[in-house]
């Protein structure tokens, strides 16, 4: 490999703290109920309840992979009285949701 082509590949990988940042969000979008719930909630925002009807889940299963996307800056929470709603934190997390779908050509 010349020089000049490691020297680019340097230059534009990303800076270290970046990768681990990124092998962890897409760590956390690869169990299949993580998954279920960050499309769920790409449609709307929802309290935990609703997303364990809606979802055919456990309510406490559906708690932690929550807890576990919140860890991973993927969800926000909002509470509302003693009801706490969780929607995505970003709006750029649908977007690799999508191209996720467009490159698997489903």
């Amino acid at each position: 490999m010349s020089s000049d082509l490691e020297n680019t590949v340097s230059n534009y990988l990303p800076r270290t703290a970046t990768l681990y940042s990124l092998a962890e969000f897409f760590s956390a979008c690869s169990d299949v109920t993580r998954t279920k719930i960050i499309c769920a909630l790409s449609i709307c925002e929802m309290c935990v309840t609703d997303i364990a009807r809606v979802l055919n889940l456990n309510q406490t299963t559906c708690s932690h992979q929550l807890r576990l996307l919140r860890a991973a800056d993927i969800v926000k929470q909002r509470r509302e009285g003693k009801v706490i709603y969780y929607s995505l934190k970003n709006k750029k997390i649908e977007d690799v949701l999508l191209a996720g779908v467009e490159f698997l050509n489903l």
